[in-house]
């Protein structure tokens, strides 16, 4: 693998995470919403990687040498919660039904919390590998002058 690969690699990864976090975001800032524009409560969204191959500039040349494909990933699909909503007796509330009973999305913001340090501490690696690979470009560059 080249150091152009590792960025892209490590970009790759970046984007994936940001999108992830995106969201949770959103996950936690709909966790009390009863009413969405589509009819019910919200439903929580989450993200499925998938290994993909990176392109770098330096590709046709690397396949050239004989240089393994570089993966980075990819979300490949972004799924919503199925499950029935969670049902509380709330009969003040104004989405209550007949019998005093609200829909609530289906999470948890604890574990969203979790999951979205998760993905800051997936994109915080990123940025250390790219780092990484950007201090042994400089480096190599300095021994060619």
């Amino acid at each position: 693998m080249s150091l152009f690969s590792a960025l892209s690699v490590s970009a790759s990864g970046m984007n994936a995470q940001r999108v992830r976090a995106e969201l949770l975001v959103e996950n936690i800032a709909n966790a009390e919403t009863t009413r969405t524009p589509a009819g019910g409560p919200y439903r929580r969204k989450d993200v499925v990687f998938q290994s993909e191959p990176v392109a770098s500039p330096f590709a046709g040349v690397l396949a050239e040498a004989g240089d393994s494909e570089s993966q980075g990933v990819t979300v490949s699909d972004i799924i919503v919660d199925q499950r029935a909503p969670e049902r509380r007796y709330m009969p003040g509330h104004p989405d209550a039904g007949p019998d005093g009973y609200v829909s609530l999305p289906r999470l948890n913001p604890a574990e969203e919390m979790v999951d979205l340090l998760g993905a800051s501490r997936g994109y915080e690696a990123n940025v250390a590998s790219m780092t990484s690979v950007k201090e042994m470009i400089q480096r190599s560059i300095d021994l060619l002058k």
